[in-house]
C-alpha cells in the first residue's frame, strides 16, 4: 500500500470489507443449550472430530489461553489430517511459536486459511514466505468476538482446552494441570459454534468457579496433556525491562498521575510488554501516597495487577485471559477477580464493553510514525511478528491511550515516516513516551505539559519528537500478493501485508 491517509473498504482480491454496524450486522442469539443432562463423553480426540460432523473446507476455532505452551491445536489438526480432512480453515484467538506443527500442515494443504488476532514464529514465517494458499485474516480481539456473535465468522467446531472439568461437564481454566486463568475468548466460540468439543487433560473434579457451562458443550475428551502451562509467560510477556524500559515506565506512571489520578473510578490496563508491565509497579506507589482506589484493573492480568489489587488499590480485576501464574492463582481463590468473555472486553457492538470504559491504557509498538499511526504487527524489514490483539480496540476505547516505546531497536529506528504496517490508527492515540520524554499527541491533553514539567518529567511536541529521533526516509511498499489482510475492529481493512 502506498496511502495511508484514509482506510481501504475493497482490496482487490481480497473482497468488499464493510465497516460495522448495528443495522449490517445485527447481533445473533447464541447457539441453544445442547439437549441433555450432560456432554457426551468421548474417548478419542478421533472420534470427537468425527462425531462432530466436520468436513473439508469447515471452520474450526481454538482458544490461546495456554499462549506459547499450547499442545491442543496441533494436535487436533494432525488428527484432521489422519482422518483425510483437507482445505480447512481454521480460527484461534492467537497462534504462538508452539504452534510450528500447523505449517506442514500448511504445505499439504490441510489448512488453506487462517482468521487469527496475532501470529508469531514458524506459522507467521509461513504465511510470509507466500506458503498458505489464501491471505491471513487478522481481526482485533473485540473484532473477532463481534463477528463471531453477529454471524461473519460462522464456527463449524470450536476446540476448546479445559483444564478443569466437573462431572456434570461444567468447564473452568482456575484448576487443572493446565490452569490458565479465565477461557475468556473460548466462551464466545462456546456460545455460537455449531458444535463445541472440550478437551481435558485431568479427572472430572470439584470447580471453585465455571467460565463455560455445561449446557454449551457437545463432547467431552481427555487426553494426556494440553500443552505447558508454565510457558503462560512468554515471550515480551516474560522479559522485564533493561534500564531504558524503566526509565519510560517511570515517566508513564508520572503521565497518568497528573491526568487520570485526579478523576474518580480510575480504571487501568497494560499491556503485555515487559515495559507497560513495568508501568504498574511505578504506578502503585503513586497511588497508595495519594489514597487513590481505583474500580478495576482490566487485562491481560499480570503479578503487578495482582500485587496492587491485594494491597486494595484496585477494586476488582475484569480479566480475559491470565499471562502468568500469579494471575492463573489469583483467578483461582479470588472472587473478586473476574474472568470476562472477549465480548464482554471489547466487542465494539457493545457500549458496555470494558475497552469502552477504560481510563487509561499502557500499550506498545514496533513502530510510530509522524501521524502517530502504530506498527504491532510487522518489524521494519516486513518479519510478521503479532497483530492488534486488542491493542486497537483499547487504543479506541480508552479515556487516555498511552503508547511506550524504545526510540530504536535492533534493527533500526522506531520513530519513522511511515509505519510499514498499520495496526492501530494516530487518531486513537494520545501519547506517546519514549526515553527522550512524553509526547502528546493533540489537544485533548495539551494541558497536562505544565504539570509534566512541573514534575520533572521531559516534554517534546510531536514535531520535536520526529525532527530529533525520526527516521525521514521514504519507504519502498511491496507490489506482491496479498498475504495478510488486517481488519480494524469495526470490519474496515486498515492494511495489507504484500509479498515482495
Amino acid at each position: 500500500m502506498t496511502g495511508r491517509a484514509n482506510l481501504p473498504v475493497f482490496i482487490e482480491g481480497y473482497g468488499p470489507v464493510t465497516p460495522w454496524d448495528s443495522a449490517a450486522f445485527p447481533l445473533t442469539k447464541p447457539r441453544a443449550p445442547r439437549a441433555g443432562r450432560t456432554p457426551r463423553r468421548t474417548k478419542t480426540l478421533l472420534a470427537a472430530l468425527e462425531n462432530s460432523g466436520l468436513q473439508n473446507g469447515g471452520t474450526l476455532s481454538f482458544h490461546h489461553h495456554l499462549r506459547d505452551g499450547d499442545g491442543l491445536m496441533v494436535e487436533t489438526l494432525k488428527t484432521c489430517a489422519r482422518i483425510g480432512l483437507r482445505d480447512l480453515h481454521i480460527a484461534p484467538s492467537s497462534i504462538f511459536p508452539c504452534h510450528a506443527g500447523l505449517v506442514p500442515l500448511i504445505e499439504q494443504g490441510v489448512v488453506t486459511r487462517i482468521t487469527t488476532s496475532y501470529i508469531n514464529g514458524p506459522v507467521a514465517d509461513a504465511v510470509r514466505a507466500g506458503k498458505l494458499a489464501t491471505p491471513v485474516v487478522l481481526q482485533t480481539h473485540g473484532g473477532r468476538a463481534a463477528a463471531i456473535e453477529d454471524g461473519r465468522l460462522l464456527i463449524n467446531v470450536a476446540m476448546i482446552g479445559a483444564p478443569g472439568v466437573d462431572a456434570e461437564g461444567n468447564l473452568t481454566g482456575a484448576v487443572g494441570r493446565s490452569a490458565c486463568g479465565p477461557l475468556g475468548y473460548a466462551m464466545v466460540d462456546a456460545g455460537h459454534a455449531a458444535h463445541v468439543i472440550a478437551v481435558a487433560d485431568m479427572p472430572d473434579q470439584s470447580l471453585p468457579r465455571i467460565c463455560i457451562p455445561a449446557k454449551r458443550v457437545d463432547q467431552i475428551v481427555k487426553v494426556d496433556s494440553l500443552g505447558d502451562a508454565s510457558k503462560i509467560a512468554s515471550g515480551t510477556t516474560a522479559r522485564a525491562p533493561g534500564p531504558e524500559g524503566e526509565k519510560i515506565a517511570a515517566m508513564t506512571a508520572r503521565l497518568i498521575a497528573v491526568t487520570e489520578l485526579r478523576k474518580p473510578g480510575f480504571s487501568f490496563q497494560t499491556g503485555a510488554g515487559g515495559t507497560s508491565i513495568a508501568v504498574a509497579k511505578k504506578l502503585a506507589p503513586l497511588m497508595a501516597e495519594r489514597g487513590v482506589v481505583g474500580d478495576f484493573a482490566c487485562g491481560g492480568i499480570t503479578a503487578p495487577l495482582v500485587d496492587m489489587q491485594q494491597a486494595g488499590l484496585f477494586r476488582e480485576l475484569r480479566d480475559v485471559q491470565a499471562f502468568d501464574q500469579a494471575a492463573v492463582q489469583s483467578y483461582a481463590t479470588d472472587m473478586s477477580h473476574l474472568g470476562i468473555s472477549a465480548s464482554d472486553y471489547a466487542s465494539p457492538a457493545r457500549s458496555d464493553a470494558i475497552a469502552h470504559r477504560l481510563g487509561a491504557v499502557v500499550l506498545g509498538a514496533a513502530e510510530v510514525d509522524r501521524e502517530m499511526n502504530i506498527n504491532v504487527t510487522t518489524t521494519s524489514d516486513g518479519r510478521i511478528i503479532g497483530g492488534s490483539g486488542g491493542h486497537s480496540d483499547v487504543a479506541s476505547g480508552a479515556h487516555l491511550t498511552i503508547v511506550t516505546t524504545s526510540l530504536r531497536s535492533k534493527t533500526g529506528p522506531k520513530i519513522v515516516r511511515d509505519v510499514l504496517h498499520r495496526t492501530t490508527p494516530g487518531a486513537s492515540i494520545d501519547a506517546v513516551v519514549t526515553e527522550a520524554g512524553v509526547t502528546l499527541t493533540g489537544q485533548k491533553w495539551s494541558h497536562a505539559a505544565q504539570d509534566l514539567e512541573d514534575a520533572g518529567v521531559p516534554f517534546l511536541s510531536p514535531h520535536q519528537l520526529f525532527d530529533r529521533y525520526g527516521d525521514s526516509q521514504p519507504r519502498a511498499w511491496p507490489e506482491g500478493r496479498i498475504l495478510a489482510v488486517s481488519e480494524y475492529r469495526d470490519g474496515r481493512v486498515i492494511d495489507v501485508i504484500r509479498a515482495n
